[in-house]
């Protein structure tokens, strides 16, 4: 940890408010980063989080306010005036060109020339240096498709580095990384750390900000909600902060009486897995949860079970009938239902409204000679918006303006509109707030009590045994164990995930 008698902030935020139409997003937030910190800001979504490091980035102009770097006022009109002072935002979304060497990302836009050309052996000499830094074993020459999402998160560091960045602000660096790639990642930020760095940490995994930070700042609404030193950080007084309220019963769960048996395989065979036949049932009102390392084969079962990927061998049979699943409209037919992992890519079109996103899986079901009923395309969209809690002004917003929890609630939406028999989870709650994963148990919850068939899959163990009547345990595309609600810990789990029986 970097020791300094010097108590000015490397930046600071003095009053910043922004808005947008028909949004408030921040309302007189302040902020102190110093010296070699590992400053974490936590909050719900659509707390202004994002919003407040895109202004610290230059993407966006604050309306109020002032901006200090190293005691000084600056005005920041874009990213590269951010990176002439030395900030450097690393989005949740990578930003690099896998076509192109690791060298040429980390240069990219500012490659030094050598007689009119391009200087290739300085690019790679310094990126080596760069990668050596992090602790990337890999040569600055190496194609960024050819490495993993973990590497990749690492080749954006180097790059941040190569500007001289004196401050990194990292937005949910780990939701797509592996426990193993998280880990590298966290001894890459503690050794900045060391070397003077400062970095501002955004996630909403409330145990890796618990272990990394220094201080954690807290938004709630758009306004400073409080401060928690090191030794003041725990689960509990984070929630508290987040919500503004007591979180006594996170998990909302009710006993159900299950019903007739809604979806069963019968040994059934993915293509990512062609060995393994695997034969499980979900009953209507039941909550099923999947768990597994990494590469488990979880995500490629729902995949099979949509109809997203062809099933080698084995029988699919929904409500007690034979079904043949050649594409998802086949599923959708049947009364079955996905939300996707990556919900940005596949869940919904950014750039449609809530309404439209809504009524995109049951426009057949409003339309006639090729004419949509807007009537009835209303109130659908209406009764979702309702009956989710979508918070937007009305449903006419734009999709890609909403938190991550209000757009997993319109692929939900979208869904819910069809009226399933069996709903596939995949990591439901992935990059969302502790309020909305909250309000996701909830409605899991009550969609069981109205008589559907949950089947989820989800990396977070807690989630898993808090929200599970019975689980599925699989371990290199093979369900290897199932353990009902009586015998669920984090232990019985890992057993049977590590290819216990």
């Amino acid at each position: 940890m970097i020791t300094t008698a010097d108590t000015t902030p490397r930046l600071e935020v003095r009053g910043i408010s922004k808005s947008f139409p028909g949004v408030r997003a921040l309302n007189t937030v302040s902020l102190r980063l110093m010296l070699g910190e590992v400053l974490s800001v936590v909050g719900e979504n659509g707390a202004g989080k994002s919003t407040l490091m895109k202004i610290l980035a230059g993407v966006h102009s604050p309306d109020t306010g002032s901006l200090f770097v190293n005691g000084r006022p600056v005005v920041l009109r874009s990213v590269r005036d951010a990176m002439s002072h030395g900030i450097a935002l690393i989005h949740q979304e990578l930003n690099l060109a896998d076509n192109l060497e690791i060298g040429a990302n980390i240069f990219l836009g500012r490659e030094p020339l050598r007689r009119g050309l391009i200087d290739n052996a300085t690019i790679n000499t310094a990126s080596a240096e760069l990668l050596r830094r992090i602790g990337l074993n890999i040569p600055p020459t190496a194609l960024v498709r050819s490495l993993t999402t973990g590497q990749q998160q690492m080749v954006e560091i180097a790059k941040a580095l190569s500007i001289n960045a004196r401050v990194l602000i990292m937005d949910e660096p780990t939701s797509s990384l592996s426990a193993g790639e998280s880990e590298r990642l966290f001894h890459v930020i503690r050794d900045l750390r060391s070397q003077g760095v400062s970095i501002l940490y955004i996630s909403h995994r409330l145990a890796e900000v618990q272990d990394l930070s220094d201080r954690v700042a807290v938004l709630r609404d758009g306004e400073n909600a409080g401060e928690l030193l090191r030794d003041q950080i725990s689960h509990d007084s984070l929630v508290r902060l987040m919500v503004g309220r007591e979180i006594s019963r996170f998990f909302t769960r009710t006993s159900h009486q299950p019903g007739p048996v809604m979806l069963e395989a019968r040994d059934l065979t993915t293509t990512a897995w062609p060995r393994h036949r695997n034969s499980f049932s979900i009953r209507s009102g039941e909550i099923v949860g999947v768990a597994g390392l990494v590469g488990a084969g979880r995500t490629e079962m729902l995949r099979t079970l949509f109809g997203v990927d062809q099933p080698l061998a084995g029988e699919i049979r929904v409500a007690g009938r034979t079904t043949l699943l050649q594409c998802p409209a086949d599923a959708i037919a049947a009364g079955i239902a996905l939300v996707p992992e990556d919900r940005k890519q596949q869940g919904v079109v950014l750039d449609l409204s809530i309404r439209r996103n809504i009524s995109l899986a049951s426009v057949h079901q409003h339309s006639q000679w090729g004419w949509l009923n807007r009537t009835v395309e209303r109130a659908q969209s209406a009764e979702m918006f309702q009956r989710l809690r979508i918070r937007a002004p009305d449903d006419s917003a734009r999709t890609g303006n909403l938190s991550g929890g209000n757009q997993q609630k319109v692929v939900l939406g979208k869904w819910l509109a069809l009226r399933p028999r069996v709903l596939l989870l995949d990591e439901p709650t992935r990059g969302i707030d502790v309020g909305a994963k909250q309000e996701i148990y909830q409605l899991m919850d009550e969609l069981a009590g109205q008589g559907l068939a949950v089947l989820f899959v989800s990396s977070e163990l807690e989630e898993v045994i808090g929200m599970s009547d019975r689980v599925l345990v699989m371990h290199e595309g093979r369900i290897t164990g199932e353990l009902p609600r009586s015998e669920l810990t984090e232990q019985s789990i890992m057993h049977l995930a590590t290819c216990g029986h």
